[in-house]
């Protein structure tokens, strides 16, 4: 079997095409692309760390690394919750509402310039792929 044949390879070729174009215009900024992600998952009131990481499918090492940096680099800040202490929200800085703006818009000029290259239909199509292929992964044993 080539590789461009299995269902991977393109999977794998186009998401570090992606990875790189969304590195590249976060390190204008100081940032990678795992900083926006994080800053677009974060909630106005505030997100407990432990929702981050099973929200954007993150390795919680990675997570807790990133998030270290970013606090850091005050582009968040840790805020024990009002109603239990146990819990402990990440929220963003001024200087991370900034950078959330940025990567925002940089995403949202990356889907409209690739979603004007395909039809709706297309775009359907992709999706309920995806997503299927996601429902699999999550609950079906493969191997």
């Amino acid at each position: 079997m080539k590789p461009e044949e299995t269902i991977d390879f393109p999977i794998r070729k186009v998401w570090s095409r992606i990875s790189r174009i969304y590195n590249t215009e976060a390190a204008k900024y100081g940032g990678s692309m795992a900083v926006g992600q994080i800053l677009l998952n974060i909630e106005p009131e505030g997100t407990p760390s432990t929702k981050l990481g099973p929200k954007m499918g993150m390795e919680a090492r990675s997570l807790v690394r990133t998030l270290r940096t970013m606090e850091d680099e005050g582009l968040i800040k840790r805020i024990a919750d009002k109603s239990d202490k146990r819990v402990v929200r990440i929220h963003l800085s001024a200087k991370g509402k900034a950078l959330r703006t940025v990567s925002r818009n940089t995403v949202i000029q990356f889907n409209q310039a690739v979603q004007s290259r395909f039809t709706p239909e297309q775009m359907n199509n992709f999706r309920q792929v995806m997503s299927e292929l996601d429902h699999i992964l999550e609950h079906e044993q493969l191997f």
